[in-house]
């Protein structure tokens, strides 16, 4: 008896193992795996310079492990609509199924997806790939979304039992014929222009790539998260991120993999369980997403709608290109254009440095870093920038501001990071690398850096830029406090 043919629509998926749409397709199809590129119906979540420039090599890396089961991906790009009935009509598949995305334009368009599909005769289902559990899955004792992270998180790990990730299938059913599948380089992927030697020096995007750095950070790194995982100076952290952001390994993958019997006496437990809660804190950010979509462009906490953000376009483009004469800042900044990362530490320092030093709007930082992150995610983008701003879910206090001086010395105490992405600061001693300002002439002179030369002055003063954000958290808690009063 002859298989029927399926649609298997990758999209953040970009795996062969643990992928429940695929899974259950190739049980019962003759599966024709395809990826459409249509950018233009995603909304916010459509990629970035630097997420595309992954997205371009982890296709190439799925066409290949495809190959080896005997089955290929389809390339086309387009209405996600018109490709998939187009498909379905040269191939004859009865069945179209995807797992699931959750920025506010996917999940629009998936819903009005599976009607128009259902509607025309074609089955069309959906999976869940990219998380632990569905947003809608878990609430308050009073039914409402969640909207702090401690409570969320034990409502998870109290869920039982937690599903298993399952392998590949070894081989895929394919169909007698392909359909047209279009060159990869006409979905203009790549940059036109060749910035992106430091992406390929820094990462190998694919499955396979995922499950390396999964078992390198299981070997060393894990047994001691909690200690190194705030130290940009040291590989203390799992960097996952665009792996998991792409779908080339599952978060039930990872969740399990640190618990696997051959960790068993090697990393303490209490170690696996805070790596575990930042995966928590993934599920998080989709969880909010997903109930708060404005979130994406609108603060949660209404009070901050009128916050009087600064308008200062010199600013900005000094703190891009890691210019604004605080070591720490500039060196993730830096960091982050040529790798496409930035340790979430910096991060932190980066954001906070934006949004209070500078008094510019937390958008701008989050368009900023969706454009030059390789792991850039809507709902982790925007719960990070809301966080630090202070104006989110959870969120850190508007008050908390960051010292980028004190966190330099903290977390990167040799100036190791700090020297590894600003070489004209290499020469200059510990002592005098956090705050270069404040050091002697002779230090100066010594390591050739001059101030306002080779490297800039500080932008804005930490005292006089401190007094300000409070100030102006100060005005915007009055005009809250006003409009209530009128209410």
């Amino acid at each position: 008896m002859s298989r029927s043919k399926a649609l298997l629509w990758f999209r953040r998926d970009l795996r062969l193992a643990d992928n429940p749409a695929l899974l259950a397709m190739a049980s019962q199809h003759n599966v024709v795996p395809i990826y459409i590129h249509s950018p233009e119906e995603e909304g916010a979540a459509a990629p970035g310079a630097a997420s595309r420039w992954w997205l371009h090599h982890s296709l190439i890396a799925l066409d290949h492990d495809l190959q080896t089961r005997g089955s290929r991906l389809i390339l086309r790009q387009g209405s996600a609509l018109a490709t998939l009935q187009a498909l379905c009509e040269e191939t004859g598949a009865t069945t179209v199924a995807w797992n699931r995305r959750y920025e506010p334009a996917c999940v629009k368009r998936d819903e009005q997806l599976k009607t128009a599909l259902r509607e025309q005769g074609v089955q069309a289902h959906s999976f869940n790939s990219a998380l632990l559990f569905e947003p809608w899955e878990l609430s308050t004792t009073t039914g409402k979304p969640y909207t702090v992270f401690t409570p969320f998180w034990r409502a998870c790990m109290a869920q039982t039992p937690r599903p298993q990730p399952q392998p590949a299938p070894k081989k895929l059913s394919a169909p007698t014929s392909w359909p047209h599948s279009v060159p990869i380089e006409s979905l203009a992927l790549k940059p036109r222009i060749a910035w992106d030697a430091g992406l390929a020096r820094a990462w190998t995007p694919g499955e396979a790539g995922a499950r390396k750095h999964l078992q390198s950070f299981i070997r060393k790194p894990l047994a001691n998260y909690i200690e190194d995982r705030n130290r940009p100076d040291v590989a203390g952290t799992s960097r996952l991120s665009p792996h998991l952001h792409f779908g080339e390994i599952g978060p039930r993958q990872v969740f399990h993999a640190v618990e696997a019997p051959e960790v068993a006496g090697g990393p303490p437990r209490k170690q696996i369980e805070v790596y575990q809660s930042e995966l928590g804190w993934r599920e998080f950010a989709h969880h909010l997403l997903f109930h708060f979509p404005k979130t994406v462009s609108e603060p949660l906490n209404p009070a901050f709608a009128k916050f009087p953000w600064a308008k200062d376009k010199q600013a900005l483009v000094a703190w891009q290109k890691g210019h604004t004469g605080y070591p720490l800042v500039d060196a993730g900044m830096r960091e982050l254009w040529h790798t496409g990362f930035m340790h979430n530490r910096v991060r932190m320092v980066v954001a906070s440095f934006l949004v209070k030093h500078l008094l510019l709007p937390w958008q701008s930082g989050a368009a900023w870093f969706w454009d030059t992150l390789v792991d850039a995610d809507l709902a982790n983008n925007t719960l990070g920038w809301q966080w630090t701003a202070g104006c989110g879910a959870d969120a850190s206090p508007f008050f908390r501001i960051f010292n980028p001086m004190l966190q330099s010395q903290k977390f990167d105490p040799h100036g190791h990071y700090i020297k590894a992405w600003l070489p004209e600061l290499a020469k200059l001693p510990p002592a005098h690398l956090h705050k270069p300002w404040q050091a002697p002439a002779e230090a100066l002179a010594q390591a050739k850096v001059v101030l306002g030369k080779t490297y800039p002055k500080p932008i804005v003063d930490h005292g006089f830029a401190r007094e300000r954000a409070l100030s102006a958290l100060s005005e915007t808690k009055q005009a809250a406090a006003h409009t209530k009063a009128r209410a």
